[in-house]
C-alpha cells in the first residue's frame, strides 16, 4: 500500500511528524514501521506536549536510589538494605469504554511496573472519579470498574489498602482510573529496564500474544466520543492467575543471576518493550516475529509489535544462561520463548519467517530520543474570571445546623466508601494495619523489619478546577498531611497528571500551573516525584474533566508501634483543632453540593503554615502527647468529628467559634488543620509543646461515650449518624431514593 500523509494522519500522527520520520528513516516508512512511530509517538507514549514541564518538577533529592523517570517506576532507600517501590498510572479511557476490563487491566500494568524492577508488590491504592451518582450510567461505569479492580487485586494477591472516589458531574462520559501500586525490595536484587551486550538473547515470557489491546497507546491519546465503543478492541484482557504466575517466576529468577534487563509490556507491546530497553543500553535487536507464542493465528507484524495483551515480560538474558530461565518458566508452566538477541549499532529490525518487515533506529522512537517535543499555547482560563466574582455573603447563613451537617454526611464524595471497598480484599498477605486501626493514611508493614510504609492518594480536583497553582499545592499537602497524621514522615511521590485536550490553550494552562504548584510543595515536603503518568485528552463533546493532578505518596515509620490512628479513644479526652479557624466555605462540599455553587476560589491555604503543621504534629507524636489525629478535607470540621467517632462509636460534645458564620465553622474546608484528642494527664505537656510552635490551636471539646452534643443541645447518638454515613452510596447503587440530599 501507498504511505501517505493522509495514512499517518490516520495513525493520529501529524503531518509534520510524518515529514520528521521520513528523514529519520531517509525513506518512506512503510506501514508496519508507521504504525510503530504511530503508538510510540502518541502522547501516552512520548509525554511530547508534557515532558517540558515534567523535567521542571524536584527529580532528585530526598532518599532516591534511581533518577525520576530512569526506570519503570520510583526507588526509594528506606534504610536497613530496603527500598520502596511505587508508581500510579491511569487506565481511563479503556475503563470508559469497557468498564470492567479497562479497570482489572489497569490494576495488571502498575503491578507489573513494580515486580518487573524486582519488587514485590505489597499495597494496591485507587483514585477515581466518576460523574453523579444519581445517573444510571454512572452506577454502571462505577459498578463496572469497582468490580474489575476487586476482581483482578483479589486474584492477584496483593491488598487494595486504601484510595479516594470522588462525584462530579463533568467526569459523567470520561470516568478516571488511576491506579498505584507499592513494592518491597532488598538492595541488590533491583533489575534495570536495559538491554546491553551484543549477542546476549531476547526471550519474551508470560500470556501469548493475541489482537487486544490493539493501538492502546494511540486510543489513550483521543478525546473520547459516542463513536469511542467502535474502538473496544483497543480495550486489553487480564488474567490474574497468570499475572500472579509471571510474578513468582521473575522473583524466582532475579537471584540467579542470569538476568541483563527485564521490561514489561504495557503501552505499545513488543515495539515499547524493545525500543525503550535497546535506546537506553544504546543497543539495537533482531527480533523474530513468528517465535512470538500467539492466540490467534495469522497475526500480521504490525499487530505482533503493536499489540497489548496483558501479562507479558521482554527479558534480556545473559548468553549462556538461556537454559536456566526456560527451566524456571517451565516451573511455573508459562510461555517462554527466545525470539531475538541484541545487536550493536542502535537498530532494531524485525523479521517476519525471514522477511524484514521494519528497521528503525531505538532511538528515534522513544521519549528523550527522536520523539518530538512540543511547547503548546497556555492562555487563563475564562471562567476564572467567574471564581474571582464569587462572594459569600450570596450564601444565606443556615438556620438549622443539624439538618444542613444531615444533608452533608451523605454527600456521596463524603458519605463512607463502604460500598465499594468491601469489594477488595484489604487483608491478604497480613501486612495492613488498617482493619480495625485506621489512619488517615493506610499503614502496611515492611515483614522482615520493624518499619511500617504510609500510603496514600490525594486531589480535590476542584480545588485545582478553582486556582491550578494552589490546587496542587492542596493536593500534595494534603498527601503529606495524611501520611503525618499517620506518623509517617513523606518520602517521594508518583503523580497521574488527568487534564482534557493539551491544543486547548486553557487546559495548557490547568496543566502548566498544576505543575508549578505541585514543584513548590514537593521542594517544601522534601519529596521528589520519582515519576508518574500523564493522562491527556480526558474529555467529551461537553468538554475537560476537571484538572486532576492525582498524587500518590509514600511515607516511612520507622517503628510501626508508633502509628497513629485516627479515631477517639475513651471518653474524657479532651479534643482540639490544630490550625486556625477561618471564615471560609471556598470550594467546600457545602457550597457545590447542597447550594450548586460551580465557581469559588480555593479554600484558605498557606505553604509555611501548613509546613509548621506538619512538623508540630511529628512531634506530638514522637512524644505520645496525642491520642488521635485526623486531618479536615472535604465536609470540614463537622465531618472529621464524625469520622473520629465513627471507629468506636464514641460521641463528642463541642462549642463553636462565634467568631466567624457558623457554616464555615462546621464545613468550611480551609487547609492546613487537624483534629486531635488528647488524655487529661497529658494536657499540660501538649498544650506546652502547642505553645512553643507557633501553630494555633482552640480546644473544642470532649469525647463522650456515643451521644453528640453541639453548643449544648443533643444531636443524638454516633450510631445514628454511622448509619446514615455508612449506607448513603449502597442505597444509590440499589436505586433506593436519595439519601436525604
Amino acid at each position: 500500500m501507498e504511505i501517505t500523509v493522509d495514512t499517518a494522519r490516520k495513525l493520529g500522527l501529524l503531518p509534520e511528524e510524518f515529514e520528521m520520520i521520513k528523514r529519520i528513516l531517509g525513506r518512506t516508512p512503510n506501514f508496519t514501521e508507521l504504525s510503530s512511530y504511530s503508538v510510540m509517538w502518541s502522547e501516552h507514549c512520548s509525554y511530547k506536549n508534557s515532558i517540558k514541564w515534567l523535567k521542571t518538577l524536584p527529580r532528585e533529592g530526598g532518599k532516591l536510589l534511581v533518577k525520576a523517570g530512569e526506570e519503570n517506576a520510583g526507588l526509594v532507600d528506606i534504610g536497613d538494605g530496603w527500598g520502596v517501590v511505587f508508581k500510579i498510572e491511569s487506565h481511563n479511557h479503556p475503563s470508559a469504554i469497557e468498564p470492567f476490563q479497562g479497570a482489572a487491566t489497569g490494576v495488571g500494568g502498575i503491578h507489573r511496573d513494580i515486580f518487573t524492577m524486582g519488587a514485590r508488590p505489597i499495597a494496591a491504592l485507587n483514585s477515581l472519579r466518576f460523574g453523579n451518582l444519581a445517573e444510571e450510567k454512572t452506577r454502571h461505569l462505577m459498578s463496572g470498574i469497582v468490580h474489575g479492580i476487586g476482581h483482578y487485586g483479589n486474584c492477584f494477591g496483593v491488598p487494595t489498602v486504601g484510595g479516594e472516589v470522588y462525584f462530579e458531574d463533568c467526569y459523567h462520559t470520561n470516568p478516571l482510573v488511576n491506579a498505584m501500586s507499592v513494592g518491597i525490595v532488598k538492595a541488590g536484587e533491583t533489575v534495570s529496564a536495559t538491554a546491553e551486550g551484543a549477542g546476549n538473547p531476547v526471550f519474551i515470557v508470560g500470556s501469548a500474544t493475541g489482537k487486544d489491546g490493539m493501538g492502546g497507546a494511540a486510543f489513550a491519546s483521543a478525546d473520547i466520543t459516542e463513536s469511542s465503543v467502535e474502538d473496544l478492541p483497543a480495550v486489553q484482557v487480564g488474567d490474574p492467575f497468570q499475572e500472579k504466575k509471571l510474578l513468582e517466576a521473575c522473583l524466582e529468577l532475579i537471584p540467579k543471576g542470569a538476568l541483563v534487563g527485564m521490561q514489561d509490556m504495557g503501552a505499545a507491546g513488543i515495539i515499547c518493550s524493545t525500543s525503550e530497553t535497546s535506546a537506553k543500553g544504546g543497543v539495537g535487536m533482531r527480533i523474530d516475529l513468528e517465535k512470538v507464542p500467539t492466540r490467534q493465528e495469522g497475526m500480521k507484524a504490525w499487530e505482533l509489535l503493536l499489540s497489548e495483551s496483558q501479562e507479558r515480560m521482554l527479558l534480556i538474558v545473559k548468553k549462556g544462561r538461556e537454559a536456566d530461565v526456560k527451566k524456571v518458566f517451565e516451573k511455573w508452566d508459562l510461555p517462554c520463548s527466545e525470539i531475538g538477541v541484541v545487536t550493536d549499532g542502535g537498530i532494531l529490525q524485525f523479521y517476519m519467517n525471514g522477511q524484514l518487515e521494519a528497521e528503525v533506529p531505538a532511538e528515534s522512537l522513544v521519549l528523550g530520543g527522536g520523539a518530538p517535543v512540543y511547547e503548546r499555547a497556555y492562555s487563563k482560563p475564562a471562567y476564572l474570571e467567574k471564581v474571582a466574582q464569587f462572594n459569600p455573603s450570596d450564601i444565606p447563613v443556615p438556620d438549622d445546623l443539624k439538618a444542613i451537617a444531615e444533608k452533608v454526611i451523605v454527600i456521596p464524595g463524603i458519605a463512607s466508601k463502604r460500598w465499594i471497598y468491601t469489594q477488595y480484599d484489604s487483608m491478604v498477605g497480613t501486612g495492613n494495619t488498617d482493619t480495625n486501626a485506621p489512619s488517615d493514611a493506610p499503614v502496611v508493614k515492611v515483614k522482615g523489619t520493624k518499619k511500617g510504609l504510609a500510603v496514600t492518594t490525594d486531589c480535590n480536583s476542584r480545588y485545582v478546577f478553582a486556582d491550578p497553582y494552589v490546587g496542587c499545592m492542596i493536593a500534595v499537602s494534603e498527601a503529606a498531611r495524611n501520611i503525618v497524621c499517620s506518623g509517617g514522615v513523606p518520602l517521594g511521590v508518583t503523580n497521574c497528571l488527568n487534564f482534557g485536550n493539551p491544543y486547548d490553550p486553557e487546559v495548557y494552562y490547568q496543566f502548566v500551573y498544576a505543575i508549578r504548584g505541585m514543584s513548590e510543595a514537593c521542594k517544601k515536603f522534601d519529596t521528589p516525584v520519582t515519576g508518574g503518568n500523564v493522562s491527556f485528552y480526558n474529555q467529551s463533546p461537553d468538554g475537560a474533566v476537571y484538572p486532576t493532578p492525582t498524587i500518590g505518596m509514600v511515607g516511612l515509620l520507622e517503628n510501626i508501634d508508633h502509628k497513629m490512628t485516627l479515631d477517639f479513644k475513651r471518653a474524657g479526652d479532651i479534643i482540639f483543632l490544630l490550625g486556625a479557624v477561618k471564615d471560609d466555605i471556598n470550594s467546600s462540599e457545602y457550597i457545590h453540593k447542597l447550594h450548586q455553587v460551580e465557581y469559588s476560589p480555593t479554600p484558605y491555604f498557606s505553604l509555611e503554615e501548613e509546613y509548621r503543621l506538619q512538623q508540630t504534629l511529628l512531634k506530638l507524636i514522637s512524644n505520645k502527647l496525642i491520642e488521635s489525629a485526623h486531618d479536615l478535607s472535604e465536609g470540614g470540621l463537622w465531618v472529621a468529628l464524625c469520622e473520629s467517632g465513627f471507629n468506636r462509636n464514641l460521641g463528642f460534645e463541642v462549642t463553636s467559634d462565634k467568631s466567624v458564620r457558623p457554616d464555615a465553622f462546621w464545613f468550611g474546608e480551609a487547609q492546613s488543620r487537624v483534629v486531635v484528642s488528647v488524655k487529661s494527664e497529658d494536657l499540660n505537656s501538649f498544650e506546652g509543646m502547642m505553645k512553643d510552635s507557633g501553630v494555633p490551636y482552640q480546644k473544642l471539646g470532649h469525647v463522650t461515650a456515643s451521644e453528640l452534643f453541639v453548643d449544648g443541645k443533643s444531636w443524638g447518638e454516633m450510631s445514628e449518624w454511622k448509619e446514615k454515613y455508612d449506607t448513603a452510596i449502597g442505597k444509590y447503587m440499589h436505586h433506593e431514593d436519595k439519601p436525604g440530599i
